[in-house]
């Protein structure tokens, strides 16, 4: 009968050392790449509600001045804070406040330059500016004069 040579002896204490060392380090940088990765969240959640309200603050302005029925004056507006909720008041206690400025300025007869700047606690903020013309097919209330 053919008897070979087998090693039934299973691990050694250095063999078990070593792979608790190793598990040790992958979970310790595991844990390590945690903060960064809610900063980062943290902050492209602000930056996309951000982006919201200034989205939502051009059209605003840009449907006010295309309507030949809106006297259109050059000027800056704000900073309005505008809680991430929506309202101009906080919600909640984790509620935060972006600054919205709003300026329209003249760039030549019957033509405007809307720039909105949106920024929050921590962060110079985001901006955006819109050429805005008027629309005599956004005229309202039928019958107006124009301004």
């Amino acid at each position: 009968m053919f008897h070979s040579k087998c090693n039934n002896r299973g691990f050694t204490l250095v063999e078990v050392v070593i792979a608790l060392f190793i598990t040790t380090v992958a979970v310790l940088s595991i844990f390590a790449l945690m903060s960064p990765a809610w900063q980062t969240t943290s902050r492209s959640d602000l930056m996309g509600r951000a982006a919201n309200i200034l989205y939502d603050r051009l059209q605003q302005e840009e449907a006010r001045i295309m309507n030949p029925c809106n006297k259109v004056v050059a000027s800056t507006t704000g900073p309005v804070s505008i809680y991430a909720s929506g309202g101009t008041a906080a919600q909640a206690s984790g509620d935060v406040a972006f600054n919205v400025t709003t300026t329209v300025a003249t760039e030549a007869a019957d033509v405007w330059r809307v720039t909105v700047r949106v920024a929050w606690p921590g962060h110079d903020g985001i901006s955006e500016s819109l050429i805005v013309t008027r629309q005599d097919a956004y005229r309202f209330p039928e019958g107006c004069s124009i301004l």
